[in-house]
Parts: C-alpha cells; structure tokens; sequence
C-alpha cells in the first residue's frame, strides 16, 4: 500500500469540519479525546503502516505485541480516517452519554485490545481451515473493527426501528451483519475479518460474559463513590438535559436511555416557547407532526484496510 500523500487531505478538512459543525462542547470528553488521537495520530504517526499494522504473522510468529495498541490507531489515507472518525463521532456521542465517560473509555480501550485479539484468532483460524499460509501475512489498520463492535452496543439499546443498507431497510438487530456483507462486496480491500472481530467482541458484550468480567476487573480498583451522578448536557439549538452516570456501566442499573427529543420534540427554546403560548391559548397551531432524520446505513462507511503482503523482492514504500 502506498504511503499517504501530504498534500491537500480533504477528508481530514471534511472531519473538522463535522467536528465544528456539531461543535466541541457538544461532544463528550472521552469522544472528543478518541477523534483527537487519530487526528494526531493520522498527522504524527508514530510508526509507518507496515510497521503498525496486525498481522499473525507479526504479532504472534514475530513476537511484536505492540501492534495491538498500534493497529486501530493508524489509518491508510484522510478518507479511511474521515470515514471511521465520522462514525465514531455519532456513536460516541449517544454511547458515551449513555453510559458515562468512565465506563466509555473502559469500553474503547477493552474493545479496542479485543478486536485485534479475536481478529489475530480468525485469521490463524482461516489459513490453517483453507490450508493457506498467506493469510496470516494479511496486516490491518484501522478503527471501524471498534466501531463495529459499538455498533452492536447501540443497537442492542436501541433495538427497534429500521436503518438503510444499501437502499434497503434493515431492522437495526440485523443492521451490524447486513453492513459487513455490504461494505466487503462493494470494497475489496477492506478487512472482513477485522470488521467480523468487531462483531463478535460487541456481541460477546451484549449476550455474553465480557461485560461482567469487565465489571469484575473494575471493581478490583477503589472508585470515588458507587452511586449515580448527573451530568448536564447544552448546546447552541436550545437541546439541554442530564444524563445519569454510572461508574461501572450505567444500563445495568438504569435501563431507561435519556431521549429528549421526546420531551421536546427536537425544538429549540424559541419553538418551545411557541408551541406553549400556543397552547396556552387553545389554538391546536399545526396539526403536523415533527419528523426525525432517519440513520445512515453502512455506519458511515467503515473501512478497517487489509494490506496486501509484499512478495520478498518487492520494497514497501509508504
């Protein structure tokens, strides 16, 4: 794989631009610190994309255990960044206020070493079936294996309703699957197995015990208090509310997701104000219905790139 170009990276200068558009105060602070790392990261690489990428090859016959840290945190080219961060960024800010910051960044972390683990395992897994050795020379890097695995948690909170794949409607409990058949067919050069990995980490979360030994493993450390807290959320439309925050993963204990656009129906102060004299005076006003943005398929086009093995007479330029 070609080494990133310098020059003009419009998908980074799109990235910042969602990024103000939201705007900083509106996005949680372990959110906000993820897309500020990959930024950095993209910028500033701490090491060339063949030596950050995950392979078994590397990790395992090689001993190079730091590309577990290092492979979600490196992207291929602007695009592949701007792609992944954008999702990150939605999911982020619905998770995290969900959950709390503590349990979030507990969440990243534990999801971002997992992936890379179960990822290293499908892979070795696959070429010793197919009887192919060139499958654990496959090196990833890349995001979207976590942000599948988030994807998984979001639906599981939200299990109803419908996002588009593709043009068509899938319910959001099949959403993660219909996504990775979609995004593999239409774009080769992605990694099915890191984005696979990334599944089965979210639902080994969701249905099966990585949640409790998470929970287990935190209880281990000395926290400042057990009982719930409130944080305040504002932005510049008049959006305003609390979110309960929990310090070992606050769906456990407060299953019930703080939506406030259906207490305000998505208005502002103004429009609120409107609607209430409105009211006050007995005129119904419009008889309409506010309608809601429906969800984007394909989690904003998660890519996690394979790159190809070089032969050995071939030199890796980056």
């Amino acid at each position: 794989m070609q080494r990133r170009s310098r020059g003009v990276n419009i998908g980074l200068l799109l990235l910042l631009s969602q990024i103000i558009h939201v705007g900083v105060d509106n996005i949680p602070p372990v959110t906000l610190a993820t897309l500020a790392l990959n930024i950095w990261l993209f910028l500033n690489p701490l090491k060339p994309l063949l030596s950050a990428c995950l392979s078994v090859e590397k990790c395992y016959q090689q001993k190079d255990w730091q590309r577990l840290l290092l492979s979600p945190l490196h992207h291929a080219d602007d695009w592949h960044l701007y792609f992944n961060m954008a999702s990150m960024l939605w999911k982020g800010i619905k998770l995290e206020r969900r959950l709390g910051s503590k349990w979030f960044a507990y969440i990243i972390a534990t999801f971002s070493l997992l992936t890379g683990v179960v990822y290293l395992l499908l892979e070795f897994a696959l070429a010793e079936f197919m009887n192919e050795p060139n499958l654990k020379r496959n090196c990833a890097v890349g995001f979207s294996g976590v942000l599948f695995a988030l994807k998984v948690l979001n639906n599981h909170y939200c299990p109803g309703g419908f996002v588009s794949v593709l043009g068509f409607p899938v319910p959001n409990r099949f959403a993660c699957w219909a996504e990775l058949l979609a995004i593999h067919f239409l774009s080769p050069g992605t990694s099915f197995a890191g984005h696979l990995a990334g599944i089965l980490v979210g639902l080994m979360y969701t249905c099966g015990p990585l949640k409790k030994i998470m929970k287990t493993c935190a209880g281990i450390f000395p926290s400042n208090t057990g009982y719930p807290r409130q944080q305040y959320y504002f932005n510049n439309t008049g959006y305003s509310g609390y979110q309960g925050y929990f310090p070992y993963g606050g769906p456990e204990y407060y299953d019930v997701p703080r939506n406030y656009d259906m207490y305000t129906a998505g208005l502002s102060e103004e429009e609120q104000l409107e609607r209430a004299l409105r009211a006050s005076l007995s005129d119904p006003g419009s008889s309409e219905r506010p309608t809601y943005p429906r969800s984007k398929g394909l989690s904003g086009c998660l890519r996690l790139w394979r790159i190809e093995p070089l032969e050995p007479s071939q030199s890796a330029s980056l």
